[in-house]
Protein backbone atom coordinates (compact mmCIF):
# COMPACT_ATOMS: atom_id res chain seq x y z
CA UNK A 1 0.00 0.00 0.00
CA UNK A 2 2.93 2.32 0.91
CA UNK A 3 4.45 2.62 -2.56
CA UNK A 4 0.81 3.23 -4.41
CA UNK A 5 -0.59 5.70 -1.71
CA UNK A 6 0.09 9.24 -0.31
CA UNK A 7 -0.19 9.17 3.36
CA UNK A 8 -1.94 12.29 5.10
CA UNK A 9 -2.82 13.34 8.24
CA UNK A 10 -6.60 11.65 7.69
CA UNK A 11 -4.03 8.05 7.51
CA UNK A 12 -2.55 8.38 10.88
CA UNK A 13 -5.92 9.14 12.47
CA UNK A 14 -7.34 5.62 10.91
CA UNK A 15 -4.32 3.97 12.08
CA UNK A 16 -4.53 4.70 15.86
CA UNK A 17 -8.35 4.55 15.26
CA UNK A 18 -7.63 1.15 14.24
CA UNK A 19 -4.49 0.53 16.71
CA UNK A 20 -7.05 1.34 19.69
CA UNK A 21 -9.58 -0.81 18.58
CA UNK A 22 -7.39 -4.09 18.50
CA UNK A 23 -6.36 -3.18 22.10
CA UNK A 24 -9.51 -2.36 23.68
CA UNK A 25 -9.93 1.47 23.71
CA UNK A 26 -13.11 2.89 22.37
CA UNK A 27 -11.67 6.30 19.74
CA UNK A 28 -15.17 7.52 19.65
CA UNK A 29 -17.75 8.39 22.49
CA UNK A 30 -20.89 6.48 22.57
CA UNK A 31 -24.48 7.94 21.66
CA UNK A 32 -25.16 7.71 25.52
CA UNK A 33 -22.52 9.80 26.35
CA UNK A 34 -22.88 12.36 23.96
CA UNK A 35 -26.76 13.03 24.63
CA UNK A 36 -25.53 13.36 28.33
CA UNK A 37 -22.91 16.04 27.36
CA UNK A 38 -26.09 17.52 25.34
CA UNK A 39 -27.76 18.42 29.09
CA UNK A 40 -24.48 19.93 31.03
CA UNK A 41 -24.64 23.70 30.06
CA UNK A 42 -22.46 25.50 31.99
CA UNK A 43 -18.99 24.77 34.39
CA UNK A 44 -20.02 22.89 37.82
CA UNK A 45 -21.14 24.94 41.04
CA UNK A 46 -21.53 24.02 44.66
CA UNK A 47 -23.24 26.50 47.52
CA UNK A 48 -21.02 23.94 50.17
CA UNK A 49 -20.05 26.92 52.63
CA UNK A 50 -16.62 25.21 53.12
CA UNK A 51 -15.28 25.68 49.53
CA UNK A 52 -12.80 28.89 49.93
CA UNK A 53 -12.87 31.68 47.35
CA UNK A 54 -9.17 31.89 46.27
CA UNK A 55 -10.06 33.09 42.86
CA UNK A 56 -7.77 36.28 43.22
CA UNK A 57 -4.94 34.25 44.17
CA UNK A 58 -2.27 34.76 40.95
CA UNK A 59 -2.94 31.68 39.53
CA UNK A 60 -1.47 30.36 36.15
CA UNK A 61 -1.08 27.51 34.23
CA UNK A 62 1.87 26.12 32.49
CA UNK A 63 1.02 23.74 29.61
CA UNK A 64 1.84 22.46 26.24
CA UNK A 65 1.59 25.23 23.35
CA UNK A 66 -1.35 23.41 22.20
CA UNK A 67 -2.58 21.75 25.49
CA UNK A 68 -6.47 22.73 26.01
CA UNK A 69 -7.35 20.60 28.73
CA UNK A 70 -5.97 22.38 31.98
CA UNK A 71 -6.07 20.41 34.86
CA UNK A 72 -4.03 22.19 37.28
CA UNK A 73 -2.81 25.83 38.29
CA UNK A 74 0.14 27.11 40.67
CA UNK A 75 0.64 29.73 43.07
CA UNK A 76 2.83 30.72 45.32
CA UNK A 77 3.50 32.89 48.78
CA UNK A 78 6.55 33.68 50.83
CA UNK A 79 7.00 32.94 54.41
CA UNK A 80 10.20 33.86 55.74
CA UNK A 81 13.53 32.01 56.95
CA UNK A 82 13.21 30.95 52.54
CA UNK A 83 10.34 29.16 52.99
CA UNK A 84 7.82 29.48 50.75
CA UNK A 85 4.07 27.82 50.25
CA UNK A 86 2.97 26.72 46.90
CA UNK A 87 -0.43 26.46 46.28
CA UNK A 88 -1.64 23.56 43.68
CA UNK A 89 -5.61 23.47 42.14
CA UNK A 90 -6.70 20.72 40.88
CA UNK A 91 -9.82 20.81 38.13
CA UNK A 92 -12.84 19.48 40.23
CA UNK A 93 -13.77 17.02 37.12
CA UNK A 94 -16.52 14.84 39.33
CA UNK A 95 -18.70 18.37 39.65
CA UNK A 96 -19.51 17.48 36.21
CA UNK A 97 -18.90 14.08 35.52
CA UNK A 98 -20.39 12.26 38.35
CA UNK A 99 -19.19 8.39 39.58
CA UNK A 100 -21.51 5.82 36.95
CA UNK A 101 -23.07 8.51 34.31
CA UNK A 102 -22.80 7.84 31.07
CA UNK A 103 -19.79 9.64 30.64
CA UNK A 104 -18.17 8.23 33.06
CA UNK A 105 -18.82 4.77 31.74
CA UNK A 106 -16.83 5.96 28.78
CA UNK A 107 -13.68 6.97 30.70
CA UNK A 108 -13.40 4.25 33.12
CA UNK A 109 -13.47 2.02 29.69
CA UNK A 110 -10.64 3.85 28.60
CA UNK A 111 -9.08 5.73 31.63
CA UNK A 112 -7.21 7.55 29.79
CA UNK A 113 -6.83 10.59 27.19
CA UNK A 114 -4.31 8.87 23.75
CA UNK A 115 -2.42 11.56 22.48
CA UNK A 116 -1.15 11.42 19.16
CA UNK A 117 0.22 13.99 16.71
CA UNK A 118 -2.16 13.81 14.30
CA UNK A 119 -5.46 13.66 16.78
CA UNK A 120 -6.05 13.70 20.29
CA UNK A 121 -8.71 10.86 21.68
CA UNK A 122 -9.69 12.81 25.15
CA UNK A 123 -11.18 10.86 27.63
CA UNK A 124 -13.92 13.06 28.45
CA UNK A 125 -15.55 15.29 25.32
CA UNK A 126 -14.23 18.74 24.46
CA UNK A 127 -16.65 20.29 25.41
CA UNK A 128 -16.02 19.53 29.32
CA UNK A 129 -12.14 18.92 29.05
CA UNK A 130 -11.19 21.58 26.84
CA UNK A 131 -14.31 24.15 28.35
CA UNK A 132 -16.50 23.47 31.27
CA UNK A 133 -14.03 21.72 33.21
CA UNK A 134 -10.45 23.18 32.11
CA UNK A 135 -9.15 25.94 34.14
CA UNK A 136 -9.22 28.40 31.72
CA UNK A 137 -8.38 31.74 31.66
CA UNK A 138 -10.73 34.27 33.22
CA UNK A 139 -12.94 31.82 33.76
CA UNK A 140 -14.02 30.59 37.72
CA UNK A 141 -13.39 27.24 38.21
CA UNK A 142 -14.16 24.46 41.55
CA UNK A 143 -10.88 22.89 42.23
CA UNK A 144 -9.14 20.82 44.98
CA UNK A 145 -6.22 22.49 46.22
CA UNK A 146 -3.21 21.48 48.10
CA UNK A 147 -1.44 23.84 50.27
CA UNK A 148 2.56 22.79 50.75
CA UNK A 149 4.76 24.80 52.80
CA UNK A 150 8.46 24.01 51.14
CA UNK A 151 11.29 24.73 53.70
CA UNK A 152 14.59 26.09 52.08
CA UNK A 153 15.99 22.86 51.49
CA UNK A 154 13.42 21.62 49.11
CA UNK A 155 11.16 20.01 51.81
CA UNK A 156 7.72 20.06 51.89
CA UNK A 157 7.22 20.34 55.80
CA UNK A 158 2.80 21.02 55.67
CA UNK A 159 0.74 20.04 53.89
CA UNK A 160 -3.54 20.98 53.52
CA UNK A 161 -6.26 19.80 51.35
CA UNK A 162 -9.46 21.78 50.87
CA UNK A 163 -12.18 22.68 47.97
CA UNK A 164 -12.08 26.14 46.83
CA UNK A 165 -12.82 28.06 43.88
CA UNK A 166 -10.06 29.47 41.65
CA UNK A 167 -9.80 31.78 38.49
CA UNK A 168 -6.41 31.37 35.76
CA UNK A 169 -5.19 34.51 35.22
CA UNK A 170 -2.32 33.58 33.14
CA UNK A 171 -2.46 30.62 30.84
CA UNK A 172 1.19 30.02 29.74
CA UNK A 173 3.08 27.69 27.92
CA UNK A 174 6.30 25.32 28.53
CA UNK A 175 8.70 26.45 26.22
CA UNK A 176 7.91 30.44 26.48
CA UNK A 177 8.38 30.09 29.88
CA UNK A 178 11.96 28.36 29.98
CA UNK A 179 13.17 30.43 27.87
CA UNK A 180 12.17 33.55 29.89
CA UNK A 181 13.30 31.71 33.11
CA UNK A 182 16.72 30.64 31.15
CA UNK A 183 17.45 34.41 29.85
CA UNK A 184 16.76 33.55 26.56
CA UNK A 185 13.48 34.56 25.76
CA UNK A 186 10.95 37.95 26.66
CA UNK A 187 8.32 37.18 29.38
CA UNK A 188 5.28 35.89 28.14
CA UNK A 189 2.76 38.72 26.88
CA UNK A 190 -0.05 36.52 29.13
CA UNK A 191 2.52 36.63 32.20
CA UNK A 192 2.89 40.33 31.36
CA UNK A 193 -0.72 41.38 31.61
CA UNK A 194 -0.59 40.15 35.67
CA UNK A 195 1.15 42.46 38.22
CA UNK A 196 3.59 40.57 40.28
CA UNK A 197 3.40 37.19 37.94
CA UNK A 198 7.36 37.20 37.10
CA UNK A 199 8.22 37.20 40.56
CA UNK A 200 5.07 34.42 40.87
CA UNK A 201 7.34 32.70 38.23
CA UNK A 202 10.97 33.09 39.12
CA UNK A 203 9.80 31.97 43.27
CA UNK A 204 7.97 28.93 41.83
CA UNK A 205 11.14 27.88 39.82
CA UNK A 206 13.59 28.60 42.40
CA UNK A 207 11.29 26.39 44.89
CA UNK A 208 10.80 23.62 42.06
CA UNK A 209 14.95 23.43 41.55
CA UNK A 210 15.44 22.76 45.55
CA UNK A 211 12.85 20.43 45.30
CA UNK A 212 14.14 18.58 42.27
CA UNK A 213 17.59 18.74 43.78
CA UNK A 214 16.34 17.33 46.96
CA UNK A 215 14.91 14.55 45.53
CA UNK A 216 17.86 13.57 42.97
CA UNK A 217 20.05 13.27 46.60
CA UNK A 218 17.43 10.91 47.97
CA UNK A 219 17.72 8.67 44.57
CA UNK A 220 14.87 10.17 42.27
CA UNK A 221 16.37 8.91 38.60
CA UNK A 222 17.00 11.04 36.11
CA UNK A 223 16.02 9.53 33.05
CA UNK A 224 15.30 10.60 29.66
CA UNK A 225 13.20 9.22 26.62
CA UNK A 226 13.01 9.12 23.11
CA UNK A 227 9.93 10.08 22.23
CA UNK A 228 9.52 12.44 19.15
CA UNK A 229 6.59 13.86 17.77
CA UNK A 230 5.11 14.78 14.64
CA UNK A 231 4.89 18.64 13.45
CA UNK A 232 1.83 19.40 11.10
CA UNK A 233 1.07 22.20 8.85
CA UNK A 234 -2.60 21.41 7.76
CA UNK A 235 -2.60 17.70 6.71
CA UNK A 236 1.51 17.12 5.82
CA UNK A 237 4.43 16.47 8.40
CA UNK A 238 6.27 18.98 8.31
CA UNK A 239 9.13 17.74 11.14
CA UNK A 240 9.75 15.32 13.70
CA UNK A 241 11.10 16.84 17.04
CA UNK A 242 12.00 15.05 20.18
CA UNK A 243 10.73 17.30 23.22
CA UNK A 244 12.98 18.72 25.55
CA UNK A 245 13.15 19.12 29.42
CA UNK A 246 13.76 22.65 30.82
CA UNK A 247 12.80 24.67 34.06
CA UNK A 248 8.95 25.14 32.66
CA UNK A 249 8.70 21.33 32.68
CA UNK A 250 10.41 20.56 35.87
CA UNK A 251 8.71 23.17 37.47
CA UNK A 252 5.56 21.13 36.89
CA UNK A 253 6.57 18.21 37.37
CA UNK A 254 8.15 19.07 41.04
CA UNK A 255 5.34 20.41 42.00
CA UNK A 256 3.05 17.47 40.89
CA UNK A 257 5.09 14.67 42.38
CA UNK A 258 4.50 16.68 45.72
CA UNK A 259 1.01 17.16 45.10
CA UNK A 260 0.73 13.40 44.34
CA UNK A 261 2.42 12.17 47.58
CA UNK A 262 0.45 15.57 49.49
CA UNK A 263 -2.59 13.59 48.33
CA UNK A 264 -1.84 10.11 49.16
CA UNK A 265 -0.69 11.21 52.68
CA UNK A 266 -4.06 12.84 53.35
CA UNK A 267 -6.07 9.62 52.09
CA UNK A 268 -4.01 7.45 54.38
CA UNK A 269 -4.21 10.15 56.81
CA UNK A 270 -7.78 9.96 57.12
CA UNK A 271 -8.19 6.24 57.02
CA UNK A 272 -8.98 5.89 53.39
CA UNK A 273 -7.55 2.94 50.89
CA UNK A 274 -6.66 4.61 47.73
CA UNK A 275 -4.92 3.99 44.43
CA UNK A 276 -1.70 4.12 44.66
CA UNK A 277 0.77 4.91 41.19
CA UNK A 278 3.81 2.12 42.29
CA UNK A 279 6.95 1.10 40.64
CA UNK A 280 8.21 -1.77 42.52
CA UNK A 281 12.08 -1.77 43.93
CA UNK A 282 13.36 -3.91 40.75
CA UNK A 283 13.11 -7.95 40.64
CA UNK A 284 16.19 -7.43 37.80
CA UNK A 285 18.76 -5.63 39.50
CA UNK A 286 20.97 -7.37 38.97
CA UNK A 287 20.93 -6.96 35.53
CA UNK A 288 21.09 -3.66 35.94
CA UNK A 289 24.37 -4.25 38.18
CA UNK A 290 25.84 -5.79 35.61
CA UNK A 291 24.60 -2.76 32.68
CA UNK A 292 26.50 -0.07 34.86
CA UNK A 293 29.95 -2.44 35.31
CA UNK A 294 30.10 -1.88 31.42
CA UNK A 295 30.90 1.54 32.31
CA UNK A 296 33.47 0.62 34.62
CA UNK A 297 30.97 1.06 37.46
CA UNK A 298 29.77 -0.83 40.73
CA UNK A 299 26.26 -0.85 41.90
CA UNK A 300 25.16 -2.66 45.62
CA UNK A 301 24.26 -6.11 45.24
CA UNK A 302 20.58 -5.01 46.20
CA UNK A 303 18.70 -2.24 44.90
CA UNK A 304 20.12 1.20 45.78
CA UNK A 305 17.70 3.99 44.02
CA UNK A 306 20.51 6.32 45.32
CA UNK A 307 23.55 4.42 43.61
CA UNK A 308 21.75 3.92 40.66
CA UNK A 309 20.90 7.87 40.39
CA UNK A 310 24.87 8.78 40.68
CA UNK A 311 25.69 6.03 38.14
CA UNK A 312 23.20 7.83 35.63
CA UNK A 313 23.84 11.26 36.31
CA UNK A 314 27.54 10.47 35.88
CA UNK A 315 26.68 8.73 32.15
CA UNK A 316 24.75 11.85 31.62
CA UNK A 317 27.16 14.27 31.77
CA UNK A 318 29.85 12.19 30.54
CA UNK A 319 27.63 10.77 27.11
CA UNK A 320 24.61 12.71 26.76
CA UNK A 321 24.45 11.29 23.00
CA UNK A 322 23.86 8.31 24.10
CA UNK A 323 22.11 8.80 27.21
CA UNK A 324 18.73 8.58 26.01
CA UNK A 325 19.73 4.61 25.08
CA UNK A 326 21.11 4.11 28.39
CA UNK A 327 17.95 5.08 30.22
CA UNK A 328 15.66 2.77 27.84
CA UNK A 329 17.43 -0.42 29.26
CA UNK A 330 17.67 0.69 32.49
CA UNK A 331 13.65 1.66 32.49
CA UNK A 332 12.49 -1.66 31.26
CA UNK A 333 15.05 -3.61 33.78
CA UNK A 334 13.29 -1.37 36.32
CA UNK A 335 9.43 -2.54 35.03
CA UNK A 336 6.60 -0.40 34.74
CA UNK A 337 4.60 1.82 36.63
CA UNK A 338 1.42 -0.15 38.23
CA UNK A 339 -2.12 0.79 39.97
CA UNK A 340 -2.22 -1.30 43.78
CA UNK A 341 -4.66 -0.52 46.56
CA UNK A 342 -3.09 0.73 49.61
CA UNK A 343 -4.67 0.43 53.22
CA UNK A 344 -3.80 3.37 55.23
CA UNK A 345 -2.22 0.68 57.80
CA UNK A 346 0.01 -1.08 55.07
CA UNK A 347 3.36 -0.75 54.25
CA UNK A 348 3.78 0.88 51.03
CA UNK A 349 5.31 -0.27 48.34
CA UNK A 350 6.56 3.66 46.81
CA UNK A 351 7.73 4.43 43.43
CA UNK A 352 11.18 3.43 43.32
CA UNK A 353 11.98 5.86 40.21
CA UNK A 354 10.97 8.54 41.98
CA UNK A 355 12.14 7.48 45.68
CA UNK A 356 8.98 8.69 47.19
CA UNK A 357 7.38 6.19 49.59
CA UNK A 358 3.58 7.92 49.07
CA UNK A 359 2.72 8.28 46.00
CA UNK A 360 -0.75 8.67 43.74
CA UNK A 361 -2.29 10.14 40.58
CA UNK A 362 -4.56 12.79 41.58
CA UNK A 363 -3.10 15.99 39.33
CA UNK A 364 -5.19 15.13 36.04
CA UNK A 365 -8.55 14.18 36.37
CA UNK A 366 -9.57 15.79 32.76
CA UNK A 367 -6.82 13.00 30.95
CA UNK A 368 -6.57 10.20 33.57
CA UNK A 369 -9.34 8.47 35.65
CA UNK A 370 -6.87 7.35 38.45
CA UNK A 371 -7.22 10.78 39.40
CA UNK A 372 -10.48 11.35 38.86
CA UNK A 373 -10.74 8.40 41.45
CA UNK A 374 -8.38 10.46 43.81
CA UNK A 375 -10.80 13.18 43.68
CA UNK A 376 -13.42 11.51 44.36
CA UNK A 377 -12.13 9.74 47.10
CA UNK A 378 -10.59 13.35 48.69
CA UNK A 379 -14.08 14.90 48.15
CA UNK A 380 -15.75 12.13 50.13
CA UNK A 381 -13.44 12.55 53.23
CA UNK A 382 -13.63 16.18 52.92
CA UNK A 383 -17.40 16.52 52.91
CA UNK A 384 -17.90 13.44 55.74
CA UNK A 385 -19.24 11.15 53.31
CA UNK A 386 -18.56 7.65 53.06
CA UNK A 387 -16.02 6.78 50.27
CA UNK A 388 -17.19 6.90 46.91
CA UNK A 389 -15.51 3.34 46.18
CA UNK A 390 -15.22 0.24 47.97
CA UNK A 391 -11.93 -2.53 48.43
CA UNK A 392 -12.80 -4.87 46.38
CA UNK A 393 -14.28 -2.27 43.47
CA UNK A 394 -10.81 -0.13 43.80
CA UNK A 395 -9.18 -3.43 42.92
CA UNK A 396 -10.92 -3.89 40.25
CA UNK A 397 -10.04 -0.09 39.14
CA UNK A 398 -6.39 -0.69 39.89
CA UNK A 399 -5.54 -4.10 38.02
CA UNK A 400 -8.06 -2.31 34.97
CA UNK A 401 -6.48 0.81 35.07
CA UNK A 402 -3.04 -0.58 34.65
CA UNK A 403 -3.58 -2.33 31.79
CA UNK A 404 -5.40 0.63 30.29
CA UNK A 405 -2.86 2.64 30.56
CA UNK A 406 -0.14 -0.27 28.79
CA UNK A 407 -2.31 -0.41 25.75
CA UNK A 408 -2.87 3.35 25.34
CA UNK A 409 0.98 4.15 25.60
CA UNK A 410 1.53 1.13 22.68
CA UNK A 411 -1.06 2.95 20.39
CA UNK A 412 0.93 6.20 21.23
CA UNK A 413 4.21 4.37 20.27
CA UNK A 414 3.15 2.83 17.59
CA UNK A 415 1.45 5.92 15.85
CA UNK A 416 4.73 7.83 16.54
CA UNK A 417 6.15 4.81 14.35
CA UNK A 418 4.29 5.68 11.43
CA UNK A 419 4.44 9.21 12.13
CA UNK A 420 8.26 9.27 11.62
CA UNK A 421 8.07 6.74 8.70
CA UNK A 422 5.52 8.95 6.86
CA UNK A 423 7.78 12.46 7.45
CA UNK A 424 10.91 10.54 6.16
CA UNK A 425 8.78 8.56 3.13
CA UNK A 426 10.03 11.27 1.16
CA UNK A 427 13.56 11.28 2.11
CA UNK A 428 14.58 7.49 0.78
CA UNK A 429 18.07 7.16 -0.02
CA UNK A 430 19.78 10.36 1.95
CA UNK A 431 22.08 9.63 4.05
CA UNK A 432 22.30 10.21 7.76
CA UNK A 433 24.79 10.04 11.14
CA UNK A 434 23.15 7.58 13.47
CA UNK A 435 23.82 5.42 16.77
CA UNK A 436 23.04 1.67 17.37
CA UNK A 437 20.75 1.15 19.84
CA UNK A 438 19.99 -2.29 20.07
CA UNK A 439 21.59 -5.95 18.81
CA UNK A 440 19.74 -9.22 18.55
CA UNK A 441 21.38 -12.06 16.80
CA UNK A 442 19.03 -11.67 14.29
CA UNK A 443 18.59 -7.96 14.24
CA UNK A 444 20.35 -4.29 14.83
CA UNK A 445 19.03 -1.15 15.56
CA UNK A 446 19.66 2.42 14.98
CA UNK A 447 18.46 5.74 15.75
CA UNK A 448 19.33 8.70 13.76
CA UNK A 449 19.54 12.12 15.08
CA UNK A 450 18.30 15.07 12.50
CA UNK A 451 15.80 13.98 12.23
CA UNK A 452 15.38 12.00 15.66
CA UNK A 453 14.10 8.57 14.21
CA UNK A 454 14.55 4.84 14.99
CA UNK A 455 14.57 1.65 12.46
CA UNK A 456 15.80 -1.10 11.50
CA UNK A 457 19.51 -1.94 9.74
CA UNK A 458 18.70 -4.03 6.78
CA UNK A 459 22.15 -3.95 5.26
CA UNK A 460 25.72 -3.32 6.53
CA UNK A 461 27.94 -5.03 9.43
CA UNK A 462 26.01 -6.80 12.10
CA UNK A 463 28.88 -7.36 14.28
CA UNK A 464 28.47 -3.39 15.11
CA UNK A 465 28.49 -2.73 19.10
CA UNK A 466 25.54 -0.81 21.03
CA UNK A 467 27.05 2.98 21.22
CA UNK A 468 28.78 2.86 18.10
CA UNK A 469 27.96 5.65 15.42
CA UNK A 470 27.54 4.92 11.95
CA UNK A 471 26.63 6.35 8.97
CA UNK A 472 23.19 5.23 7.46
CA UNK A 473 21.21 5.58 4.38
CA UNK A 474 17.57 5.52 4.08
CA UNK A 475 16.18 2.36 2.01
CA UNK A 476 12.27 2.36 2.64
CA UNK A 477 9.39 3.18 4.94
CA UNK A 478 6.11 1.42 6.08
CA UNK A 479 3.73 3.93 7.27
CA UNK A 480 1.04 1.42 7.78
CA UNK A 481 3.24 -1.12 9.97
CA UNK A 482 5.55 1.90 11.36
CA UNK A 483 8.54 0.06 9.75
CA UNK A 484 11.43 2.39 8.98
CA UNK A 485 14.35 0.85 7.36
CA UNK A 486 18.17 1.65 6.74
CA UNK A 487 21.61 0.22 5.26
CA UNK A 488 24.85 0.98 6.56
CA UNK A 489 26.04 3.78 3.98
CA UNK A 490 29.58 3.57 2.51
Amino acid sequence: MDKKHTFHRSDLVRIAVDAMKERGLEPEFPPRALQQLQTIAAAGQDDDPRIRDLSALPWCSIDNDDSLDLDQLTACGPLGNGAVKIFVAVADVDALVRKNSAIDQHAHINTTSVYTSARVFPMLPERLSTDLTSLNPGQERLAIVTEMVVDAEGAVTHSTVHRARVRNHAKLAYDAVAAWIEGEGELPEAARAVPGMDEQLRTQDMVAQRMRARRRQQGSLDLETFQPRAVFDGDRVVDIRQQEQNRARQLIEEFMIATNTCTAQFLARHGGSALRRVVRSPERWLRIVEVASKYGEALPKTPDSRALEGFLARQRQADPLRFPDLSLVIIKLMGSGEYVVEHPRGEPIGHFGLAVRDYTHSTAPNRRYPDLVSLRMVKALLSGEHPPYGLAELATLAEHCTHQEDAAQKVERSVRKSEAALFLQGLIGQKFDAIVTGRTESATWVRIFTPPAEGLLMAGDFNLEVGQKIRVKLLSTNVERGFIDFEQAR
